[in-house]
């Protein structure tokens, strides 16, 4: 009977400290960080020339937002995100690491800065590609600031999770 109660003692540690492990990464960051789901999608042939299915592998990205008495916002976001990205006409799939960190910040008048370190990656339509010299898919390594004027066009679609081609600027 003591054995019983010594294997049920410890079945019970170890399935409490089973929880503590799998909720350990949200309660390492502290309060009022959530889990961000990134959701599989396809991005359209205008980046590429063909359509390419985005799909998460690795989804352990956590997100935290700070609202300023002025009126800004802080998009704060940290964690693991690997994602898959695959030529729809050929099949072809690579896999890139795009876990960032970044800090986004949104003024009130509707401008934004955008930090990212790590690899980013990053979407640009091609105007905007040739402007700058980057693919209009990528992965940027290292640090990356962004300042958009609200009168500059916003881009139509500011996704997180980015790749096709790995570029590093020297």
């Amino acid at each position: 009977m003591r054995r019983l109660r010594v294997i049920v003692a410890l079945g019970v540690l170890l399935g409490v400290l089973g929880g503590v492990v799998v909720a350990s990464p949200a309660l390492a960051r502290g309060p009022k960080w959530q889990f961000e789901p990134a959701e599989p999608f396809t991005l359209p042939s205008l980046f590429c020339g063909f359509e390419v299915k985005v799909t998460p592998v690795v989804d352990t990205e956590f997100g935290k937002i700070l609202k300023a008495s002025d009126g800004s916002m802080t998009f704060l976001s940290t964690g693991s995100l690997q994602a898959s990205f695959t030529n729809l006409q050929t099949g072809k799939t690579i896999t890139e690491n795009v876990s960032g960190p970044a800090k986004i910040t949104v003024l009130p008048d509707g401008s934004l800065t955008a930090l990212a370190t790590g690899h980013t990656g990053k979407f640009l339509v091609p105007a905007d590609a040739a402007r700058f010299g980057l693919p209009t898919v990528s992965v940027l390594a290292g640090a990356l600031t962004e300042s958009i004027a609200r009168t500059e066009r916003m881009p139509r679609c500011l996704c997180k999770v980015t790749s096709w081609s790995t570029y590093a600027p020297r």
